[in-house]
């Protein structure tokens, strides 16, 4: 199964590469307005492009931190590790002529599933891209959770390989934006 190109997010205000075996959360419960939400078809893998308010009283780095620190306190993680922080090149963001400054952070954040009492590390990958004539944070999440016992999958999911990093840099570069209304009061 290919990567799907384009595909339309936020009732088509943006559009973005998803990598293959997506499956939209919306189909499934529901999701935030501001959040689209995607699950690996077999694996525990998700992916979440959030559109948030712009945290203005924090730049650059500690912005991308604030963050991942903010996701750890919704998943009430016990255990936060943040393992690297680095600027993102705009040139190479399909949002580079509307972002100002975009980062790439990778950590793992120690979370228990729903109704589950283990908590296992979870690692995550976050890129903020900050669109400040705007006022929007825009955070897209690739939640990477320990592999579980593969040999229990039938054959038929076997082909579909977990998603890599480069699915997500993929969704992050191609992430385009064709209806800037959508960050107009309503």
């Amino acid at each position: 199964m290919e990567p799907t190109q384009d595909y339309p997010l936020f009732g088509g205000a943006f559009s973005a590469t998803l990598p293959p075996g997506a499956i939209d959360v919306s189909d499934l419960r529901p999701v935030p307005d501001n959040q689209e939400v995607f699950c690996h078809r077999v694996t525990d893998q998700s992916l979440i492009v959030e559109l948030l308010e712009l945290q203005a009283h924090v730049q650059g780095e500690e912005a991308a931190r604030y963050h991942f620190e903010d996701v750890a306190g919704v998943q009430e993680a016990r255990a936060v590790q943040v393992e690297a922080v680095q600027p993102l090149p705009l040139e190479n963001l399909a949002l580079r002529g509307c972002c100002q400054e975009a980062w790439i952070l990778s950590g793992k954040q120690q979370v228990a599933k729903e109704n589950q009492q283990v908590a296992k590390y979870v690692t995550l990958h976050q890129a903020l891209l900050r669109l400040t004539q705007y006022q929007t944070d825009l955070l897209l999440t690739f939640n990477q959770p320990p592999p579980e016992n593969r040999s229990s999958l039938g054959p038929e999911n076997l082909s579909l390989l977990p998603w890599s990093l480069g699915d997500f840099e993929q969704l992050v570069t191609s992430l385009t934006l064709h209806d800037p209304n959508i960050f107009s009061p309503q």
